[in-house]
């Protein structure tokens, strides 16, 4: 491929990102980073179009891999890429590909109203927008001072195709006749639902110093959050919800074209949508 006298006209970087994270926190080797910081990123390829409309693909979240591995090169483990700069490389894509200008369809909160209207975004704007989360600061409990940090898209893509999963689980208790049977199936999915969730908080604490000494191990920080106090492991929680809420693309702010209602509208980067 390297003698193709086609190959000047292949496609070239439409523009260049510097992650929110800063490329902190990746394993080495996932990310090549150039001196500059800022990652070129490529429009897609029609082969890149027919994966991001794959059902089975966006299921097991096969479909985001392959169009960050297609479109930002750079990154050699898309799988490692922190959750803090997901949407912005997707966003990134998205001008590459189609212009930073995107049409949304949005309705009217003003329940007076309720007019569906179509209104121009500005894709660089948002981009623009998007911070990594202070996840240098400890988070003080008492004696005890946790780390948190961003979640990766490996682990991102396993929670929500575990909670895929519970939802169809409940789905089946509730079209069973109730019984012993239906009691047993609940407990057990109530057990597993919370299990899921102390999961991720424990997916998402990189250490706890105590006494002295730098806890890192996942076994022993997930009987630590079991252990503890309620009051303790709900302010963990929050803790860590918080600190995601801060790196999630931010709603968009819309005016009623018709009534001029001013209200904000939650802007989520579904891959099937946004590049299908």
């Amino acid at each position: 491929m390297s003698d193709n006298p086609l190959k000047q006209y292949f496609r070239r970087p439409s523009l260049f990102l510097r992650l929110p994270s800063e490329a902190k926190g990746y394993p080495p080797g996932s990310i090549n980073l150039p001196d500059n910081g800022e990652l070129p990123i490529y429009p897609m390829t029609a082969i890149d179009e027919i994966t991001a409309r794959t059902p089975d693909a966006l299921f097991n979240g096969v479909a985001v891999a392959e169009l960050i591995k297609s479109c930002v090169p750079n990154i050699i483990d898309p799988w490692s890429v922190l959750q803090t700069d997901l949407d912005a490389l997707l966003l990134a894509i998205k001008i590459a590909s189609n212009g930073s200008t995107m049409e949304i369809e949005s309705k009217c909160q003003n329940t007076d109203c309720g007019e569906i209207s179509n209104y121009d975004i500005n894709l660089s704007g948002l981009l623009s927008g998007y911070q990594p989360g202070n996840y240098e600061t400890l988070l003080p409990i008492g004696e005890l001072q946790i780390k948190f940090k961003s979640l990766t898209y490996k682990k991102v893509n396993e929670a929500s195709n575990n909670q895929f999963e519970v939802q169809r689980a409940l789905n089946l208790i509730q079209s069973m006749p109730e019984g012993k049977e239906r009691d047993d199936r609940s407990g057990d999915l109530i057990k597993g639902m919370n299990d899921l969730a102390m999961n991720l908080i424990v997916d998402m604490i990189e250490f706890i110093k105590a006494d002295g000494s730098v806890v890192m191990d996942r076994d022993f920080i997930k009987e630590y959050l079991s252990n503890c106090d309620i009051k303790t492991y709900e302010k963990i929680r929050e803790a860590s919800i918080n600190l995601k809420k801060t790196t999630e693309t931010k709603p968009l702010e819309f005016k009623c074209i018709h009534c001029e209602h001013e209200y904000e509208q939650p802007f989520n980067i579904n891959v099937s949508d946004f590049f299908g």
